[in-house]
């Protein structure tokens, strides 16, 4: 005996389960297709197995219109996975926590922008019963921050251009300006930053040239990072034969660094320059064309006497 109204609502569909369809098709004009048949399924949705479900951010913002949740997602390909985990994850909070989810995806790669902004459909095609439209912050969209006032302006903002285009003949203008940036904010906060950069840099020299740039500000010295790209160095000198004493082999790495930067830009390095550079022991020398090698558009303008 059916007991209330409720219960009545749903078992007439289990009776008949083809008024389900037609209903949606006649009665809500959806275009649903005409079944081929029907299977009956649990309608115990409980998780008997605890399933580890997690985003890679959850921000709670409070508004003086209400709450939100702000859901982070970092997305380096295209996985059609997400499109199914992604809907889970909003109904799941706004359910959980009865505040309104936002879905931000961050990517470095335009493709995979292209493809996290495509709505997701679930339901009757072109009627869908949900529709997820995640918000994408991508290299397309991202400002590209290349100038040391306008990072100071907005320091995060600056790091996150770093981490999104931070990459080809263009990365070095963005790094050095945060770099420079990074100065004017407190040094936790400013540690914190660099390792977000640093793990984000996939192109190998990019990273390097970010690790030269850190090791010359002295408040990295007391975060893991900076001890990391110091045992780095220790070991690349131990294994290029640069074992004869600690002062002789900071000089060679910081002329390497020299070279290396220029070879980066593209800049090309005569024997002449390469082996003024490799023979200098001057550590303060050392470190004016270190910084120069960052500016410089020809080679020899490295020793340019009346740069500052």
């Amino acid at each position: 005996m059916v007991g209330s109204s409720h219960e009545a609502l749903h078992r007439i569909f289990q009776k008949d389960p083809a008024l389900l369809t037609r209903a949606l098709q006649h009665v809500l004009r959806i275009p649903f297709p005409e079944p081929r048949e029907f299977a009956a399924m649990n309608v115990d949705l409980t998780e008997i197995e605890p399933v580890e479900r997690r985003v890679d951010t959850l921000l709670r913002a409070n508004t003086d219109e209400g709450a939100y949740l702000l859901v982070v997602e970092s997305q380096g390909k295209p996985d059609e996975r997400k499109r199914g985990s992604w809907p889970y994850y909003l109904s799941y909070l706004h359910e959980k926590y009865r505040c309104e989810p936002v879905l931000i995806v961050i990517t470095q790669n335009s493709a995979t922008a292209r493809w996290a902004a495509e709505p997701i459909h679930l339901g009757v095609r072109g009627c869908p019963s949900l529709t997820v439209r995640p918000f994408v912050l991508g290299p397309d969209n991202v400002p590209v921050i290349a100038d040391e006032r306008e990072a100071e302006r907005d320091v995060p903002l600056a790091v996150l251009s770093a981490m999104t285009h931070g990459r080809g003949p263009g990365a070095a203008a963005i790094l050095e300006s945060l770099a420079a940036a990074l100065r004017t904010i407190d040094a936790d906060t400013a540690a914190a930053f660099v390792q977000f950069v640093d793990s984000c840099l996939g192109d190998p020299q990019a990273q390097q040239m970010w690790r030269d740039l850190m090791t010359a500000m002295q408040y990295f010295f007391r975060h893991p990072l900076a001890e990391q790209v110091r045992e780095e160095g220790r070991v690349e000198g131990r294994e290029e034969g640069r074992e004869e004493g600690r002062e002789e082999g900071r000089a060679q790495e910081r002329a390497d660094t020299i070279l290396r930067n220029l070879l980066w830009r593209r800049i090309d390095v005569p024997d002449s320059v390469r082996g003024r550079v490799l023979s200098c022991t001057d550590m303060d020398e050392l470190g004016t064309w270190l910084d120069r090698s960052y500016q410089v558009t020809d080679a020899e303008d490295l020793f340019a006497e009346d740069r500052t």
